[in-house]
């Protein structure tokens, strides 16, 4: 039986113009947007916004006079779109995730300050108590758990609420917060777990009422509506807005029978979700993303002859070890646990579904115990973040990695030798 082959997405130079004009194009309306969103918000001294609280945090500082200040802390997305972080006082509690109705003061910060994130002080003018559906579910998990840790863990889970930095630390040295923080890996999760829902179903009716119709198309297009429910439901984190125009982008090229498993589908995606949220070029969540998308590219097109079972065992190994430097660079911490998140992502395949599952039922806290363990277990973590030099190293190696197996090599080798010292100086 003869195979079709999978096309190139650019065939001629004449593609690559027509995308890279469309790409500017798109660019330039994103940017002229968000620029009179701008200059809406600094045309006045004050301005008044509807906004949701994302983080609600205690902070202290020492004074001039010696005494200590105590204030909290708030971050802000404005129903424009725009975040900023602004100071409140310390006695108002149960802030995360409510509604305010706030009067700020931007004062004259750049167009980039505005992509970025910005300071302005603002004052509350109210609270809106009519909970929102985030907080119901949050209510719902609440109720499933005794302890609080257990409840901020699965709501961050679910829900992309913030951790409390100790929660953060630990799982940064057992070398899991990529799976706690809502990302592609869980919406490939999830995808998988709405194909099987919907197959056997709709193969039932397929077959008795429209046979003529395509199982792949419905399935994908119920498949991304439930998904972009689910994404606008947590306000499009970053990490979840790249995987899911990657999904779209990718079943697009899919159909029509181009190869979607190759640096330029990931360039196409990551530029498309750049000229349509420019604001994300900003994001680190977002490009820990997409490098760990990369990785998985470098290590199937480079293995692409390798049996399937090969593929699978490695391919855990590799990202962990690509992906090491951009987790020591940016949290700093390791322990002789950290290697034991490669077992642990494999394993949260099937936790994943399961929480989900136990939760709807109610039963949310049959598996708070081994997660307990989790969160107490003394790691004995090293504090090193890595120097900007040696990630800037990797990054280079991975970009010659693409064209070279010799600089694919030299990857591997460099990776290994700063995953031998992290557990030399641990031990």
């Amino acid at each position: 039986m003869q195979t079709v082959e999978k096309v190139a997405l650019f065939s001629t130079k004449k593609d690559y113009f027509l995308f890279v004009g469309f790409i500017l194009t798109l660019l330039s309306l994103s940017l002229s947007y968000e620029y009179y969103k701008y200059r809406q918000l600094t045309k006045f001294d004050s301005q008044l916004a509807n906004v949701t609280v994302v983080k609600a945090y205690n902070k202290t500082k020492l004074t001039k006079k010696g005494k200590i200040k105590s204030y909290k802390v708030l971050k802000l997305k404005s129903d424009e779109g725009f975040v900023f972080y602004t100071i409140a006082k310390k006695n108002l509690q149960n802030l995360q995730n409510k509604r305010l109705h706030v009067e700020l003061w931007a004062g004259k910060i750049s167009f980039k300050e505005y992509l970025k994130g910005f300071f302005a002080f603002s004052k509350i003018l109210k609270i809106y108590e009519k909970p929102t559906p985030k907080q119901k579910a949050a209510s719902f998990i609440d109720t499933q758990h005794t302890g609080s840790e257990m409840s901020k863990l699965y709501k961050a889970l679910f829900l992309a609420l913030p951790l409390p930095t100790s929660m953060q630390t630990q799982f940064s040295s057992l070398g899991i917060s990529h799976l706690i923080a809502i990302s592609g890996f869980h919406l490939g999760v999830l995808a998988a777990i709405l194909f099987f829902l919907f197959k056997y179903p709709y193969k039932f009716l397929q077959n008795r009422y429209f046979p003529y119709r395509s199982y792949k198309r419905d399935s994908f297009a119920f498949i991304s509506l439930v998904l972009l429910t689910y994404l606008l439901f947590l306000d499009s984190p970053p990490s979840l807005l790249r995987a899911y125009v990657m999904l779209v982008v990718g079943f697009v090229l899919y159909d029509r029978g181009v190869q979607i498993i190759s640096m330029q589908t990931l360039l196409l995606t990551v530029l498309l979700i750049l000229a349509l949220f420019p604001k994300l070029i900003f994001s680190i969540g977002f490009w820990l993303s997409v490098s760990g998308v990369f990785y998985i590219f470098l290590f199937l097109l480079h293995c692409k002859k390798c049996s399937k079972l090969t593929q699978f065992v490695l391919l855990p190994f590799w990202v962990y070890l690509m992906m090491l430097p951009f987790s020591m660079a940016i949290f700093g911490n390791f322990s002789l646990y950290h290697p034991l998140s490669i077992f642990l992502t494999t394993l949260f395949t099937l936790f994943y579904p399961l929480a989900i599952a136990l939760h709807v039922m109610s039963l949310g806290n049959l598996l708070d115990t081994p997660l307990n363990y989790l969160l107490h277990v003394n790691t004995h973590a090293l504090q090193n973040t890595l120097a900007k030099v040696y990630l800037i190293t990797e990054v280079l190696l991975s970009l010659a990695a693409v064209f070279s197996k010799k600089a694919l090599y030299a990857l591997l080798g460099y990776t290994l030798l700063l995953f031998i010292y992290f557990i030399y100086n641990v031990a």
